[in-house]
């Protein structure tokens, strides 16, 4: 508490120039006594501040002298400026903490990195949420994001992909918000998995505490895990199929994987600008839906049996629509 308070203390006198004790005190909500306290840790740790006596008298620091932050170059300064995701903070109610965050650490840069963070804020905007898809804000988020914080269990009703609800003690681990999905890490019954907090029905936090294990890598384990899951869901083999020029254009919003497929496998076009690719699929259901929105913009060629369960749909469309 008092270091923060002592960079705070040192980053107005640096922002404003001379400033009373009172005035310090003031913006600090702490005692003159206080304050007075604090100069004297400053100066006792190497910083150039003195005082001036009389009615326009004050402390103030030594001209020239800023604190750098611990050396940061003015790229990454400006990288913290564009990395920082208001949407994100406010979802875990960190809103005013982190524009509080990036005033502090905007007044103690030098003018060069000021100015660059200045330009970033004015010149780029991060919307991370795809076109025609909200955030998701799940209810129980700031439970979870609470029992992460302090390290204590959860119990959680839990509602499965298929449905089925499950009750479920966990230790929660991290928070990631993956595209529009917030998704917590967490051991339940010996294991580590993520689980979807919007798929969270009931959350309570129970009392006690538990040891987040030192080694965990968050980001390594998610990285392991989406691989993992990718692996298991496209269990349904390849398709190959062909794909239009219009169908191409739109190919984007069948995903990442699709989208791989059609840039790594993709074959020389045809006259008319068609492409045979080889993508795989979850299963004959999913792969008819999903190839199913492009129409006679797109064309199974095998298996046969994807093949023929698309023709079939198109024969049952034409007949609804006779």
């Amino acid at each position: 508490m008092r270091a923060s308070r002592l960079l705070s203390t040192l980053l107005l006198l640096q922002t404003r120039g001379r400033l009373t004790a009172q005035q310090i005190a003031g913006e600090l909500e702490v005692s003159v006594r206080t304050v007075y306290r604090d100069i004297e840790a400053l100066s006792a740790s190497g910083v150039p501040v003195y005082a001036d006596r009389g009615p326009t008298g004050g402390y103030q620091l030594v001209d020239g002298y800023r604190t750098t932050l611990t050396g940061l170059t003015t790229d990454e300064a400006a990288a913290l400026f564009l990395a920082g995701s208001g949407a994100t903070a406010g979802h875990l109610g960190l809103g005013p903490t982190l524009d509080a965050a990036q005033l502090k650490l905007l007044a103690a840069m030098p003018l060069e990195q000021r100015t660059m963070a200045a330009r970033i804020q004015e010149r780029v905007h991060v919307d991370a949420p795809g076109w025609f898809r909200d955030p998701e804000a799940p209810p129980h988020l700031d439970t979870v994001a609470g029992a992460v914080w302090d390290q204590r269990p959860l119990r959680v009703t839990y509602r499965k992909w298929d449905g089925t609800q499950v009750e479920r003690t966990l230790e929660a681990f991290g928070l990631v918000l993956k595209g529009t999905a917030w998704y917590v890490v967490a051991r339940g019954r010996e294991r580590v998995n993520a689980y979807r907090i919007s798929r969270i029905d009931t959350a309570a936090v129970l009392d006690g505490r538990f040891d987040r294990p030192a080694d965990f890598d968050l980001r390594g384990y998610w990285t392991e895990w989406s691989e993992r899951l990718q692996r298991t869901l496209y269990r349904g083999g390849d398709a190959t199929v062909l794909v239009g020029p219009r169908a191409a254009s739109m190919w984007w919003m069948l995903g990442p994987v699709a989208e791989r497929a059609l840039r790594d496998t993709a074959g020389p076009p045809d006259a008319d600008g068609w492409v045979r690719i080889v993508m795989p699929i979850e299963s004959f259901e999913h792969a008819r839906v999903d190839l199913g929105r492009f129409g006679p913009d797109v064309e199974v060629v095998a298996p046969a049996a994807l093949r023929d369960l698309m023709r079939r749909t198109a024969e049952d469309t034409l007949r609804r629509y006779a």
